[in-house]
């Protein structure tokens, strides 16, 4: 057994033990020296599980001290629950929505305002070499146009990865798309209409409402909790008091707060939307970024097809430029796949042609823990940094996946201020109130942490720190 796969083993069960309570906070664990002898297992491997915790934000290294598992943080955004039930639906209204697009497309910035993943991080190199050899073996069907579903090898290897997390997938069913928000905007188009509700969560990601507002659809918002994900209960409530029509939801590693669902409630999600109903569509961007390597179900793992689109990318985990994604038509195939014809007549075949030339020669699982742990360390170091060097009552999510931060300001500081105030700097981020379809969220920004850590980054964080400080002074 490879040394990877004897430490993620180690790592997951002393993760459970965490959770389960049977090592407590403070508690110190096992010794490097002791932890190897016990477990039969190199002093290397030994490193390498504790450190995988330690990204996790689940044990602490103690100078001259050894390991020690962490306290509970107190600096986790608070979480709000009932106001939201009160609300009724309403069109997207929040003109902060337009003006992110200036941001993204500034290359003057520390792109902190950014969800991406460094470009070192991921398989350039090889992806080139793939992309040249698709060109050179068929240079006529590279530039032409494919089917409006997708080549049937990259919908092959599609499904058979989804069957690795327990869901089996006919490649039938796969329509591929140019990114994930194609197939969300696609999915909104086929199974709503103007005027129709649909639930969110809050936060969400801004990108999200902006695909709900050009579909002319009135909101609902469910609570995303930290640490816990969508509020299953309100969900249910929310569909029982209004006739929605879909629930656009990210059950795993939501953007901004990183949060991931837990299965009960994946199960019971999917059994309220299917008595009402109601169509799931399930933004399952992030679902392979999970920091402890252990990747979460989908919802559709608790649907046969008929209430639940899942819909996703190879952009977080290979190359944002390719823009190749995917639907899980389920029942919708037909629908969904006339819409896509209707729309742009088919995804560009270059990039899936390299990327079965990719696939035929590399391990995506392989490439996949190595970025996974950086992200991890990622996220933890700029967690750190901000508590170190922004405005004491400042408090940041602990995601377990994904790659950004949310981050809770203490009073007076307005997010929108440390927005405008960053840029001056040359670093940036994004106010909070992006991420709430009422504009909710003003004491709070998100912080993109897939650039992997450097004194350049840890420099932003500090002037950034030191702008808030100012404005709370002020």
């Amino acid at each position: 057994m490879t040394r990877d796969l004897l430490y993620e083993r180690l790592a997951d069960r002393m993760r459970r033990q965490i959770h389960r309570g049977v090592l407590r906070a403070g508690e110190r664990l096992p010794s490097l020296r002791r932890l190897g002898r016990d477990q039969r297992i190199s002093l290397a491997t030994a490193v390498e599980a504790y450190q995988q915790l330690e990204r996790e934000g689940l044990v602490e290294a103690r100078e001259r001290s050894g390991y020690y598992v962490r306290s509970a943080p107190a600096a986790v955004p608070a979480a709000t629950r009932a106001r939201h039930l009160s609300r009724a639906p309403m069109p997207v209204r929040n003109p902060a929505l337009l003006g992110v697009l200036d941001v993204q497309s500034r290359r003057d910035l520390v792109p902190l305002h950014a969800a991406t993943p460094d470009l070192a991080l991921l398989p350039a190199g090889a992806l080139a070499a793939s992309v040249a050899r698709a060109m050179r073996r068929d240079t006529a069907a590279a530039l032409s146009y494919t089917s409006p579903q997708g080549l049937p090898a990259l919908r092959e290897r599609i499904a058979q990865r989804y069957a690795q997390c327990g869901v089996e997938i006919d490649p039938d069913e796969v329509v591929i798309t140019a990114g994930a928000l194609e197939a969300i905007s696609l999915t909104l188009r086929t199974v709503t209409r103007p005027g129709d509700v649909v639930v969110l969560e809050t936060p969400t990601y801004h990108g999200l409402l902006q695909a709900v507002a050009a579909q002319g659809l009135r909101v609902l918002e469910v609570p995303n909790l930290p640490g816990r994900g969508i509020d299953a209960a309100q969900l249910r409530e929310l569909i029982e008091r209004h006739p929605v029509r879909a629930a656009l939801l990210v059950p795993n590693f939501n953007n901004p707060l990183g949060s991931v669902t837990n299965e009960d409630d994946k199960r019971a999600i999917v059994a309220a939307c299917a008595a009402r109903g109601t169509v799931i569509i399930e933004d399952d961007l992030y679902g392979e970024l999970a920091y402890s390597g252990e990747r979460p179900s989908p919802l559709r793992r608790y649907d046969n097809g008929e209430h639940v689109v899942t819909c996703s990318s190879y952009s977080k985990m290979l190359a944002p430029g390719l823009r190749v994604g995917w639907m899980l038509g389920g029942r919708r195939r037909s629908e969904l796949l006339r819409t896509k014809s209707f729309s742009t007549v088919a995804t560009a075949t270059l990039p899936q042609l390299a990327l079965i030339d990719f696939f035929a020669r590399h391990d995506l699982e392989r490439g996949l823990r190595r970025l996974r742990r950086a992200l991890a360390s990622n996220a933890q170091a700029y967690r750190q940094a901000v508590l170190d060097h922004w405005p004491e009552g400042t408090r940041a999510s602990e995601p377990a996946g994904g790659m950004t931060l949310w981050v809770e300001l203490p009073p007076p500081i307005d997010g929108q201020a440390l927005f405008e105030a960053a840029l001056a700097k040359g670093v940036g981020i994004l106010p909070g109130h992006l991420f709430s379809n009422r504009g909710d969220y003003a004491r709070h920004v998100r912080v993109g942490c897939g650039l992997s850590w450097s004194t350049a980054i840890e420099k932003a964080l500090r002037d950034v720190g030191a702008v808030a400080r100012r404005l709370s002074d002020a």
